[in-house]
């Protein structure tokens, strides 16, 4: 008896929209839920080396929490090309001026680091607001219940 391999085609998968409020979820986890819908993890389908995931909505961006003094000391760099270059950024600062793109460097760093992983990344979408331009794809409600500040 022989057995093979299943690898889904590109044209069979059926990619769903999710939508999640993260309002008073904790930054890392919710990222990393987030990851693992986008690289397609929960389905059975799975395979590693394609794009199998979903896409993702995330709403209210700059409501995420943290724990401990990571509002203080987490810092994001980022350099120029030129000597002295060097530009640090605090979480605190970040959240203020550009919510959504804390949420998308955490995310970014969890998918691969490819040219898959770029693909990955092109289906998220988050905004600081409540609201989206993706009302046409009608987005399911994505629950992540261990990233709720007051579960645990």
């Amino acid at each position: 008896m022989r057995f093979s391999t299943y690898t889904p085609a590109l044209e069979t998968m059926d990619r769903a929209w999710w939508v999640v409020d993260a309002t008073g979820m904790s930054l890392g986890r919710l990222s990393a839920h987030v990851a693992h819908i986008l690289r397609g993890k929960h389905k059975p389908t799975f395979s590693p080396h394609m794009d199998s995931g979903d896409f993702v909505i995330i709403l209210n961006a700059g409501k995420v929490t943290v724990t401990g003094t990571k509002l203080a000391d987490k810092y994001y760099y980022r350099h120029s090309p030129y000597p002295g270059g060097m530009h640090a950024t605090r979480l605190q600062e970040m959240l203020k001026k550009h919510p959504e793109r804390a949420l998308e460097i955490a995310i970014k760093g969890m998918l691969p680091h490819n040219r898959l992983g770029r693909q990955m990344y092109r289906k998220l979408h988050v905004y600081a607001g409540n609201t989206h331009p993706h009302i046409a794809q009608k987005p399911t409600v994505l629950d992540v219940p261990e990233a709720r500040k007051d579960n645990g």
